[in-house]
């Protein structure tokens, strides 16, 4: 009977992280969306319809970096160690195994500085990308130069990657801000992306002039319009409620357990080997 538990727990120790196949997966869709949004036919084709520069702003703005935030590919990528990390109160690793990489000590100093304003800010600069880039200017000026594309797709990435750092976890990074807080975020991105796309959507004439529609070919100025405002709604809708619902859910679980706070503190007070005496006040 010991000797098959020993066997079991070498076998846990070999074997691969559980979620080490579905960030691999995670990463390589993202790639292949990059990859996509840049190549021909889809590249093409962004600057002939406006629906299809609009899903082309999605996959940079939302749904790419939502995908490699959620799959947390930073061991993968060697950027971060690839032993879980252990931190104490004051945020540092306990006992790490291998040299901390760069995402490690980023969540070290997040840990050491979990300001709101810095969340704020990443979200200012997230919102303001996404405005700049749906701008008639900016939207004609990358349909009449193609090179225009490599900076759209960087801006959006850093921006939309650093967003979503603050609304979901992505070991070792966590969320600074609190549950309600990451709600309200993801809500006001959604309705930003929803505006934008609703102002296009209500539009007599065209916003975009480097986007002519001629009567009898290709889509009707109405029709792209239409497509742009659907897939801008659908696609930030599909990406940003699923986070305000799991939020508030695990908000109000915590919520309706007023003794979770307690019941942490007895398993942080367990893992450092210190127990409670009889004389001693519970904290």
């Amino acid at each position: 009977m010991i000797s098959g538990t020993v066997a079991d727990r070498s076998l846990e120790q070999q074997s691969p992280e559980p979620h080490t196949s579905l960030r691999a997966i995670l990463l390589v869709v993202a790639v292949l969306l990059l990859v996509a949004c840049v190549v021909p036919p889809l590249s093409p084709l962004a600057r002939r319809y406006e629906f299809v520069e609009a899903l082309q702003f999605a996959f940079f703005a939302i749904v790419i970096p939502a995908l490699v935030v959620i799959g947390s590919p930073w061991s993968l990528l060697g950027l971060a160690s690839r032993d879980p990390q252990r931190f104490d109160d004051d945020g540092n690793p306990c006992s790490p195994s291998e040299p901390l990489g760069p995402v490690d000590r980023l969540a070290q100093g997040r840990r050491h500085h979990p300001e709101a304003l810095r969340s704020v800010l990443f979200a200012g600069l997230y919102l303001a990308g996404a405005i700049i880039w749906r701008t008639p200017l900016a939207v004609d000026a990358l349909a009449r130069h193609p090179w225009l594309l490599a900076v759209e797709a960087a801006t959006l990435l850093m921006v939309g990657v650093g967003l979503w750092l603050e609304l979901v976890e992505s070991p070792p990074l966590t969320p600074r801000l609190p549950r309600p807080s990451r709600v309200a975020l993801a809500a006001v991105a959604m309705w930003i992306i929803w505006i934008l796309a609703y102002l296009v959507g209500l539009s007599h004439a065209s916003w975009y002039q480097a986007y002519p529609h001629h009567a009898g070919s290709g889509f009707s100025l109405s029709a792209d319009q239409q497509l742009t405002t659907g897939l801008l709604w659908f696609v930030s809708a599909c990406a940003f409620i699923p986070v305000v619902y799991w939020n508030l859910i695990r908000w109000l679980q915590a919520e309706e357990d007023p003794d979770e706070e307690l019941h942490h503190l007895v398993r942080q007070e367990r893992i450092r080997g210190r127990t409670l005496g009889p004389g001693q006040p519970t904290p």
